[in-house]
């Protein structure tokens, strides 16, 4: 019997590369990750509507950088960049106020997600939303199943709640799928993300899973013979 396994994680240094990438001596190594959970928790809930597929936080002596990939950079930019300047300084004074070592070199990039449909962090939000706004929860899955599938490198999505659906009594779960999600194929290119959406009542939880084919090694174009 096989384990049930985060797939991000079970694809760690296959196909997929770490969201913090730093060496540190054992000395410096728990404020550093200390100063990347707590960036990481304070990030998430100040952009929290702003569509974030993901933050990665890259680090050596001298520099510190992150990097927020979303759907909408021009929300958290601003007209003129004001609103990137803002995110900046608010990184700084956060860091202060925790008592955070980073070092003085530090840059904050904000790159645009091209496909945001086929993200499964900003799918996540998007039925986290729908859920907040009262919509029913079948019809947002459905909704976000088709909206998913419509992307041409999408061939497989399941989506699965949990908790008070529908304001009941009793929290249940439901979940509901479309194409293909091979879970232990290591190759297979599997999107996940969690969100949680915030009701009245209590939370309902979400996971997302979103396969977009196989990942496999370049190879050298081989050339055919000629036959005669």
């Amino acid at each position: 019997m096989s384990h049930s396994v985060h797939p991000y994680s079970h694809r760690l240094g296959i196909i997929r590369d770490w969201k913090s990438r730093w060496f540190s001596s054992d000395k410096e190594f728990r404020g550093a990750l200390k100063a990347d959970i707590m960036l990481r928790e304070f990030l998430e809930k100040k952009m929290r509507g702003l569509y974030v597929a993901s933050i990665e936080m890259e680090r050596n002596q001298k520099s510190f950088r992150i990097i927020i990939k979303t759907s909408r950079p021009g929300v958290i930019i601003g007209r003129t960049g004001e609103g990137s300047v803002k995110l900046r300084n608010d990184i700084v004074k956060f860091t202060k106020k925790a008592k955070l070592a980073i070092p003085a070199d530090f840059k904050l990039d904000i790159e645009e997600v091209k496909s945001p449909e086929s993200n499964a962090a900003i799918v996540a939000y998007m039925i986290a939303e729908g859920l907040e706004k009262r919509m029913p929860f079948r019809r947002v899955m459905k909704q976000t199943i088709e909206k998913v599938m419509a992307n041409r490198d999408v061939l497989g999505v399941r989506i699965y709640l949990g908790g008070r659906l529908g304001g009941a009594e009793m929290a249940r779960t439901e979940d509901l799928k479309k194409g293909r999600i091979p879970l232990q194929t290591l190759r297979a290119d599997i999107d996940y993300a969690q969100e949680k959406a915030h009701m009245t009542y209590g939370d309902i939880g979400i996971k997302v899973w979103i396969y977009k084919g196989d990942i496999f090694a370049k190879k050298e174009a081989s050339v055919k013979p000629v036959i005669r």
